[in-house]
């Protein structure tokens, strides 16, 4: 017998959850694994050695390309509408607070792009690269591997006022939870992800006022901060999310965050006498749990609205609509 979405054997209290149960089963079922491997069989080959090489050439990167598709599928879903530049009709999210002066790693996509369409024209998305990409560059700092659903497609428009809701550096813990509880995340997925900062580095404007007026922060952690971040200038300059590996995708932040060394204010907030505690103590000491927790949450993170079947289009330039 085949199987629906709705049964009127299902108790009133559990259809919402039900159908939201079936809805996202259906949108993953949209996405396949394989989904290139007649139309475009080199191209997940392609992606992983352009992101070696670009990873290689700068470990920071890594943690860039990762970024940037955890902001691309908290506005509009995964369709790569983050990489749109401006138009005449809509300002895009490039310039939004969380993402100016700090998205990077646009042009790596550009030239990834540029290799898959010279294999394959019109067929592989901007969006499914992101995914890829993010994939490879946690690989090639030494986390671990998962599945890539793939069939993305691109948006045609870009959302300033939504990126404008990302989280921020000074979220306190009530404001993160609600922010991913939004995108129907628990909590425990919140601090998986939030483990991505175990690689990378922020400027000093967003960290500034940690250091300076923060009381959860240890003291000599802040006064090495404060040599490279003074109070007033150097709004750039860089210091790593992670002070203990921070070209390695391990559990260190979270041993950070237990020391008080965590460098953004909303990364402390995640072991400040609340809720997460206990979950950053387990990752602290079971970094396997860390890798497989996370992988599991990017890939829910992945099937966040992707645009699939006819929906968007297959950008020709991840940087403009066709």
């Amino acid at each position: 017998m085949a199987t629906t979405c709705f049964s009127m054997t299902i108790p009133i209290f559990k259809i919402r959850f039900f159908l939201f149960s079936c809805f996202i089963g259906i949108v993953s079922s949209q996405l396949s694994p394989d989904f290139y491997s007649k139309t475009c069989p080199n191209a997940l080959s392609t992606i992983k050695t352009a992101v070696d090489n670009a990873v290689k050439n700068e470990a920071r990167m890594g943690a860039s390309l990762l970024r940037l598709h955890f902001h691309d599928c908290f506005v509009q879903g995964c369709d790569a509408s983050v990489l749109l530049n401006d138009t005449s009709s809509f300002t895009g999210e490039q310039t939004a607070r969380p993402n100016i002066n700090s998205l990077r790693g646009f042009d790596v996509i550009d030239s990834i792009k540029s290799q898959v369409e010279s294999l394959c024209p019109g067929v592989v998305s901007c969006a499914d690269i992101l995914a890829v990409a993010a994939r490879d560059s946690v690989v090639a700092l030494g986390g671990s591997s998962w599945t890539v659903q793939l069939g993305r497609r691109d948006s045609t428009t870009a959302s300033f006022s939504s990126a404008s809701d990302l989280p921020t550096p000074l979220s306190n813990l009530t404001q993160l939870i609600d922010t991913f509880s939004k995108k129907n995340f628990t909590t425990e997925e919140m601090v998986a992800l939030s483990g991505s900062h175990t690689i990378g580095q922020a400027n000093c404007v967003r960290f500034r006022t940690r250091i300076y007026t923060n009381t959860n922060i240890d003291s000599s952690f802040a006064t090495s901060l404060r040599a490279n971040c003074p109070s007033i200038g150097g709004d750039n300059s860089l210091s790593p999310l992670d002070t203990t590996s921070p070209t390695t995708f391990d559990n260190a932040y979270f041993k950070n965050l237990q020391s008080r060394k965590g460098l953004l204010h909303s990364d402390q907030e995640l072991f400040n006498g609340g809720s997460t505690d206990s979950q950053v103590n387990a990752y602290s000491t079971d970094p396997s749990r860390f890798k497989t927790d996370f992988a599991n949450a990017i890939v829910k993170m992945g099937n966040l609205s992707p645009l699939t079947g006819s929906s968007g289009q297959i950008r020709t330039n991840c940087w403009k609509t066709n």
